[in-house]
């Protein structure tokens, strides 16, 4: 294009631009307010991180035991104690450090340099020593470095997504302000500082990212619930046990022991390894199918979600603009697709078939002709195509590609030679190019009441209403419209004041929605998870995209944030629109309030304060870094369909902890109980101290950690979410643990019983049964049954061999307890031949046998499929995707 010879419209003569600050003044102002930086979070100490983990109810009752064995000289089960609280500890401290880099993140955003004027001359210095009153330059491409209330300003526009979720770049003009962190797409401008640092935009935003910490998840609620329970009952349970011994003559020191053995045996020691396996096999999943856990709770409590609220832009939409709609000036319709901004797509008449005419032609060349934007190819660094300058612009370049139409070879047929660039005054932008007949085309573009009115259009009432009309019920649906009229004229116009152009059409532009993003708002659905919309735009552009989605329809609430308080909104509204970042936060408290678990989702600066303060922070990969910091959940591949797939990893990782302690917690009350109830049945002390140890041992290890990879049940995404005020006791497991410790004990006591009548060795026989039967119901509390693959993350039976070898070593291990001699003379037991062994192994699989034949279809006590309404039955009142029963 032959830029250097155009005709401009002229401008007026402005004053002399301000010298700015002088170098001293600077100084002085940048030390009394301190660096244009986010503040840092203060640093905690190491001791104070180590305290908050060993403040956990299990973690404290299992040091309480690891000191009275100590006291008493059990230095082998104190060393195991210990390095079991030291492992979880650790873990605890390293992910805690990770989550704590949220605020780091904040500088990476913030420019660099900027371009100030001072005493007269530009410089160019860190962004870190500007200071209020500068006077700092911005051209495209520039990261605008503190709050700026503008000077000069020259078709500017500013990419403020960032900061308000709100796609489209906004045209800032003189007087008005220029937030920090935002980005200039087009134009340049120049604007006196009138904030930095904390006080600037992106500032605000850090202080409220810093306030906000997430809370205990929970998993960590419910056992740290139970800790205090089991404490209470090992602590009881085991004072009865040191006092009847004591009262039967049985020396003190040896009761001790053995009360301390019975607090260990109640508490399920090996359930920190157990958490943590399930939830670092989950993570692992996750990080396979491109979702990345950065805390290893993030992985269970996704499985607890009952709300997921979802920022619009770039989470439910592509996040970059798209023609979607055009009507030409004969009134037809025309539907058009593609992916971002590929110059390649469809083309379909509104009700009919596939095709480009020439009125269709004509209005994507005349869009492409009034516009300064290009398309970037994909390259090695960035995959996808790109906009060079406005996206809107870029948009209708792509829709002129869609059309058919080679962008380059176009603008070379039709030079242009005279402009009008958009200003806000008119809302509108005018081209002149040069046809090869030797005339000219003028085009114009522009907002529908600028461009369809006369002296500018040529064209009868009847028509211009026409076009109004379709502009109106587009604009409705939530799209940008604009209005294109062109004219062959025989001489040059002004391009400052067109007149006599003709209708061209109409353009409607928007955010897309993703691909299949109604369909993951279904899968939510059916997995009993309500999806709200949460974004800052118009509530038209709100409750377009949320009827799109399934989750509006006309006469549904619609919560509007610049009506005032958000906390009480109606509890049926799926659709929130006009929100801050301040509410977004107070969204979050008022559902957590009414008893839910909720995710939250977004990419921006504007959504890492809601993304910490939500139960569990989604952020998309694509987004900016201070997002992906403050999430607990980063999605690589920006597909929110991941999200349902990590729900599901997180149910399965919840259900093998509920598993486990339904299989340790039976383990310890069968102990308990046998060490109570021996007595009574004539077994005077029913096992030693190293025997409880030593079953615990290969129990509650190796076999109870395998639990841990167990395969997700069937209709894992088909059942409701648990509710989050439900013990990790509750659905019946407490009274699953009661009836399997019962068989357990019954079992063991039984065959004590009948070995002393027999003159048998029956505290060894207790022993081999009571160990045995407990392996056995680890086989009996597996997944059900293969289980198809309900989520894109392997959901699917790929078995769990190293439970059924963890197995066999232990029962090898147990066995051997009463036939080597120095396990015999470490444990205190008697040989025992083949025939009692059988006869062990015989009785002791009846506990399992049992179990199998009364499991429900759920072996973690798991909550029934759900049907598509999420709450496991039809209801035929409720609209489709509408979740009635809410915790």
């Amino acid at each position: 294009m032959l830029a250097d010879t155009r005709p401009r419209v002229a401008t007026p003569d402005v004053p002399a631009e301000p010298t700015g600050l002088g170098a001293a003044e600077a100084a002085a102002r940048l030390a009394a307010e301190g660096p244009n930086s986010v503040a840092r979070p203060r640093r905690r100490h190491l001791a104070t991180r180590v305290l908050r983990q060993l403040a956990d109810p299990l973690v404290a009752l299992l040091l309480a035991a690891a000191v009275v064995t100590g006291v008493l000289g059990d230095w082998p089960d104190t060393a195991v104690i210990a390095l079991v609280v030291l492992v979880n500890t650790a873990i605890g401290v390293v992910q805690e450090v990770r989550a704590d880099r949220a605020i780091a993140a904040l500088d990476q955003l913030a420019a660099p340099t900027a371009r100030v004027v001072r005493d007269g001359a530009d410089l160019i210095v860190p962004a870190s020593v500007v200071v209020r009153g500068d006077l700092v330059r911005v051209e495209a491409g520039d990261v605008v470095p503190a709050d700026l209330r503008l000077e000069r300003a020259s078709r500017l526009h500013l990419d403020e997504s960032a900061l308000t979720g709100e796609s489209v770049p906004v045209s800032r003009d003189v007087g008005e302000e220029v937030a920090a962190g935002t980005v200039v797409t087009v134009g340049r401008g120049a604007g006196t500082v009138v904030r930095t640092g904390a006080a600037s935009a992106l500032g605000r935003i850090s202080a409220l990212v810093s306030a906000t910490r997430p809370g205990a998840t929970p998993m960590q609620r419910r056992l740290a619930g139970l800790g205090r329970l089991l404490g209470l009952l090992a602590v009881g349970l085991s004072a009865l046990v040191f006092g009847i011994g004591v009262l039967g003559g049985r020396p003190v020191v040896d009761m001790a022991i053995t009360a301390v053995s019975l607090v260990v045996a109640a508490v399920p020691e090996s359930l920190p390894a157990v958490v943590t396996l399930a939830l670092a096999l989950g993570a692992r999943r996750m990080a396979t199918a491109r979702a990345i856990p950065r805390r290893l709770h993030a992985v269970e409590t996704l499985g607890s979600v009952t709300v997921i609220a979802s920022d619009k832009t770039g989470t439910l939409t592509e996040g970059r603009m798209a023609v979607q709609r055009a009507v030409t000036a004969d009134g037809a319709g025309y539907e058009v697709t593609g992916s971002g901004y590929e110059p390649r797509g469809t083309v379909r008449r509104e009700g009919g078939a596939v095709g480009v005419p020439d009125g269709l032609r004509r209005l994507a060349r005349a869009g492409l002709l009034c516009n300064d934007a290009a398309l970037a190819p994909p390259t090695g660094e960035r995959p996808g195509w790109a906009a060079v300058g406005d996206p809107l612009e870029a948009a209708l370049v792509a829709f002129a590609a869609r059309c058919g139409l080679d962008p380059a070879l176009t603008r070379a047929a039709w030079p242009r030679v005279a402009e009008h660039p958009f200003d806000q005054a008119n809302r509108r932008m005018t081209t002149v190019h040069r046809s090869c007949d030797g005339r000219w085309l003028v085009v114009c573009k522009g907002a529908p009441e600028n461009v369809l009115a006369a002296p500018l259009l040529d064209a009868d009432d009847g028509e211009i209403a026409a076009l109004t009309a379709r502009a109106h019920d587009l604009a409705g649906a939530g799209l940008r419209v604009l209005a294109v009229a062109a004219a062959l004229v025989d001489t040059v116009p002004d391009p400052a004041a067109p007149t006599g152009l003709r209708p061209v059409g109409l353009v409607a532009v928007g955010d897309p929605l993703r691909a299949g993003a109604a369909e993951i708002a279904r899968r939510f659905d059916a997995a009993g998870v309500r999806l709200l919309l949460v974004t800052g735009d118009h509530p038209a552009t709100a409750t377009a995209i949320g009827g799109q989605l399934g989750l509006w329809r006309h006469g549904d609430p619609v919560v509007r944030g610049d009506d005032g308080d958000v906390t009480g909104a109606h509890p049926a509204a799926r659709v929130y629109a006009r929100t801050q970042p301040e509410q977004k936060l107070d969204i979050i408290a008022g559902l957590q309030a009414q008893g839910h678990v909720v995710a939250m989702t977004g990419d921006g600066v504007n959504d890492a304060p809601a993304l910490r303060r939500a139960d569990i922070g989604v952020a998309m990969g694509g987004g900016t870094e201070v997002a992906r910091q403050a999430a607990d959940l980063v999605l690589v591949d920006d597909d929110l369909s991941t999200v349902a797939a990590a729900i599901g990893e997180g149910r399965r990782s919840y259900d093998n902890v509920r598993r486990f302690l339904r299989y340790a917690l039976s383990g310890g009350v069968a102990e308990i109980a046998v060490m109570l109830l021996g007595p009574l049945c004539g077994l005077a002390v029913p096992l030693l101290p190293a025997q409880i140890l030593w079953i615990n041992l290969l129990t509650h290890g190796v076999p109870g950690v395998a639990l841990g990879a167990e395969p997700a049940e069937p209709g894992t995404l088909r059942r409701a979410p648990r509710s989050p005020q439900e013990s990790v006791l509750g659905a019946g497991l407490g009274r699953d643990v009661l009836l399997t410790g019962a068989l357990i004990a019954a079992v063991a006591l039984g065959a004590g019983v009948l070995a002393a009548r027999w003159d048998r060795p029956w505290q060894s026989v207790v022993f081999v049964v009571l160990g045995l039967a407990q392996l056995g119901v680890a086989l009996a509390v597996r997944s059900p049954r293969p289980a198809r693959r309900d989520a894109g993350i392997e959901a699917g039976r790929v078995g769990n061999p190293a439970l059924l070898v963890a197995v066999a070593v232990s029962a090898l291990l147990q066995v051997a307890g009463v036939l080597v001699e120095p396990l015999r003379v470490l444990l205190g037991t008697d040989p025992l031949g083949a025939t009692d062994l059988l006869a062990c192994a015989a009785v002791a699989v009846l506990p399992g046998l049992v179990l199998r034949l009364l499991r429900p279809r759920s072996a973690s006590g798991g909550p029934p499929e759900a049907t598509p309404d999420g709450l496991g039955r039809p209801d035929r009142d409720q609209r489709p995707g509408e979740r009635v029963r809410r915790p």
